[in-house]
């Protein structure tokens, strides 16, 4: 899996490829509007925000963890796709994530992302991280929305395949690759397993995602280090108010393993509120804490994120 994964980055700019789909969803948002009436195209039969938003590493959910929902507003019968970008900052950094995603008959989902993280205060002013992200999800069981009567949340099992493309701006520590802060692979795999819950008559959904994480910093300063190099299991959890149809308001909790020696690694949280003006588009503002970013700036990192999603 390794293999076929790395030859496909190594064979295609990540961000041509998320180019090249955003050119398509947009074309086919056109298309829907003037052709509203034709079979061929999405029937965008899903009630409004139940494809989620874009998570930071590309897949539906919320910002920080994903989802079991499947993105897109395609229902069973169909399919759903979007594009988007996402930007958050704090002090001392800035990470940009740009990608897309695509949703098939409601139960797989298909997206693929690059991160870039930058820092603006020295020794790290000149840091520059990217990482490649593809992931896969698929549903197992259960209805989100569909089974009120039930308790049984829906389930998905989902893989995201991380790579680093990139580590620039540390040459004045000698530092050329991440193996040199103790991490052990420049690649890895995450795998989680997420359960949400919407219950339509209190507006609320409820997730909770174990993740098998080897990642430091998500990826970006590599897989396993110094100090741990085996799977652990981490805890993330999503609560959303659905204040009405267009504005939900929510909070988001994310647990991070701590592998490496240079970096102390802290939970990521985040407040936020989204708003879907349409099913085609919707963006999301939040408040974040990061915590520590490495030993060199030990500040604890907080500030603000926007993500814009378009699509189907």
């Amino acid at each position: 899996m390794y293999q076929i994964f790395s030859d496909h980055f190594a064979n295609h700019n990540p961000g041509r490829v998320i180019l090249a789909a955003s050119l398509a969803i947009s074309a086919a948002s056109v298309t829907l509007t003037a052709n509203a009436q034709d079979s061929r195209l999405p029937d965008m039969g899903k009630l409004t925000a139940t494809g989620g938003v874009s998570q930071v590493e590309g897949a539906g959910g919320g910002g920080l963890t994903p989802w079991a929902l499947i993105t897109g507003y395609g229902t069973r019968d169909s399919y759903g796709a979007n594009v988007h970008y996402t930007q958050a900052n704090t002090q001392d950094y800035r990470l940009k994530t740009f990608g897309a995603a695509f949703g098939i008959a409601d139960q797989v989902e298909f997206s693929i992302a690059q991160q870039e993280f930058t820092g603006s205060l020295a020794p790290l002013n000149k840091l520059n991280l990217k990482q490649d992200i593809f992931g896969v999800k698929v549903k197992l069981a259960g209805d989100a929305v569909y089974d009120q009567a039930g308790w049984m949340p829906q389930i998905a099992a989902g893989l995201q395949y991380k790579r680093d493309a990139n580590i620039g701006g540390l040459g004045a520590l000698g530092v050329t690759s991440v193996k040199q802060l103790g991490a052990k692979d420049d690649h890895g795999i995450d795998f989680y397993v997420s359960a949400t819950k919407i219950y339509l008559a209190q507006s609320l959904l409820v997730n909770g995602t174990i993740r098998m994480t080897k990642a430091n910093q998500m990826g970006l300063l590599g897989f396993g280090g110094d100090k741990k190099d085996q799977y652990q299991a981490q805890l993330e959890g999503s609560l959303a108010y659905l204040i009405n149809r267009k504005l939900v308001v929510g909070a988001e909790y994310r647990m991070k393993p701590r592998n490496l020696g240079v970096d102390n690694e802290k939970d990521f949280s985040d407040v936020f509120v989204a708003y879907f003006p349409t099913k085609n588009f919707s963006v999301t503002a939040a408040y974040v804490q990061l915590g520590d970013i490495t030993v060199f700036n030990p500040t604890k990192q907080r500030g603000w994120y926007l993500s814009m999603q378009a699509g189907f």
